[in-house]
């Protein structure tokens, strides 16, 4: 039994009732009222018997967390078969305008974005532009600066890159990034080639897992040099249209967007403060640009899952094979374990092995954004939720704990809503 949704006496959250009193019209205070518990009727005829009950409960526990917490908006479904069978929004798009989060409402899925990448690379190692085990340098020489004390730079392969087991630190920046004048990310590649020479493999490639934000960037500038397109181009030709996403997006968001667009927030001692409605990653993009909708992701969910019609399917199949895309299902390198979830990495997707069902999928954070998405490819099920704000300081005493909030949201859906779809 996961005990943190226990139900909490609400906190003041006095941020956002100043931010409401000074900014918010008439309008927006009708709105206002219904925003907080905003939700889409379960679809009974497709699910089954014990679910309407089980996704009430996990929702109601949710919300008590989320707004004795001060969270300012969030958003959570459920998918079956490519078709979203529950949706829960919370709280707020964005403060000033009193804009409630709602169906429409664009999140930042961070390093979700890294999926996008490893299937761009599947698909030209499907098309035989690619090895899986060539090795970075054939495509990127410039990483020959790094310093490797455990053998050549010739070694680490895409694979490598692919399965967070290349041995490059986590962090973009190898330094520095906590002045207010620091760029978010680098934003030309011409910056990371400059840090090459300051760049240290930090194990034998292929020995273990280690998280690597470079890592990937460095495989985004496999996709432009091979396909003579900005990564953003071939992802958004090569797998966000054919899948349908209209309103997925990378970086700064297009004019007729900006109404559904998500601020994001960090909160300290109750005071939620804004972060912008848009922020640029820079070169960085392949690593975590992705905005979108939960509905997009919802279409995305029923490629991974195979869910939909004949011409769907057959669709699916031209972004990538479905051997190809269980391929990087497959463990390549074990992450951690505890008492109730094992996780180990494929390529570019997390594995989850919990009481015997393995669950696909990624979580994402940046700026004050903390999303997650997974699937059970078995039963063509999938769970996603997005946050918009992240408590201050450390996670131990932050509020809210947005981290631990999506952890044990990840674990209860994989323990209450998950198995009653098998």
């Amino acid at each position: 039994m996961f005990l943190f949704f226990r139900r909490l006496a609400p906190l003041p959250l006095l941020a956002l009732a100043a931010s409401l009193a000074l900014h918010v019209t008439a309008l927006a205070q009708e709105r206002v009222a219904t925003g907080p518990t905003a939700s889409r009727p379960v679809a009974a005829s497709q699910t089954p018997p014990a679910f309407p009950a089980a996704w009430d409960r996990l929702s109601a526990e949710l919300r008590d967390t989320l707004q004795a917490t001060g969270m300012v908006g969030s958003s959570w479904a459920f998918v079956r078969g490519g078709e979203v069978v529950a949706m829960e929004t919370f709280g707020f798009a964005d403060l000033e305008t009193g804009r409630p989060v709602d169906e429409a409402t664009i999140y930042h899925w961070g390093s979700i974005t890294k999926t996008l990448t490893g299937i761009a690379i599947m698909q030209l190692r499907d098309c035989g532009r690619l090895d899986l085990d060539d090795s970075i340098l054939h495509y990127v020489p410039e990483l020959r600066e790094a310093h490797n004390p455990f053998g050549p730079m010739e070694a680490i392969t895409l694979r490598h890159l692919l399965s967070h087991s290349a041995g490059f630190r986590n962090s973009t920046w190898p330094w520095g990034g906590g002045e207010p004048w620091h760029l978010h990310e680098p934003a030309r590649w011409e910056q990371l080639v400059a840090m090459m020479p300051y760049t240290e493999v930090l194990f034998l490639p292929g020995s273990r897992y280690s998280y690597s934000n470079p890592g990937i960037v460095f495989l985004g500038q496999v996709i432009e040099r091979l396909s003579g397109d900005d990564w953003e181009v071939y992802v958004e030709k090569n797998i966000l249209r054919p899948l349908d996403m209209r309103r997925s997006y990378f970086d700064h968001t297009p004019y007729h967007l900006l109404k559904d667009r998500s601020n994001n927030y960090s909160v300290r001692d109750e005071v939620p403060t804004a972060g912008g409605l848009d922020f640029d990653t820079g070169i960085t993009v392949s690593n975590g640009g992705l905005n979108a909708p939960l509905g997009d992701l919802a279409l995305y969910l029923a490629f991974l899952t195979d869910a939909g019609t004949p011409d769907q399917r057959d669709m699916y199949r031209q972004v990538l094979g479905r051997a190809s895309l269980e391929e990087m299902w497959n463990e390549v390198v074990p992450v951690e374990e505890t008492a109730t979830l094992r996780e180990s990495m494929g390529l570019c997707f997390f594995l989850e092995d919990f009481r015997g069902v393995r669950y696909v999928g990624h979580t994402g954070s940046q700026k004050s954004f903390q999303a997650f998405v997974y699937i059970d490819p078995v039963a063509r099920t999938g769970a996603m939720a997005a946050f918009n704000s992240t408590g201050a300081g450390p996670e131990a005493t932050a509020r809210p704990a947005t981290r631990t909030i999506l952890n044990q949201l990840r674990e209860r859906m994989f323990a209450e809503i998950f198995p009653l779809f098998r």
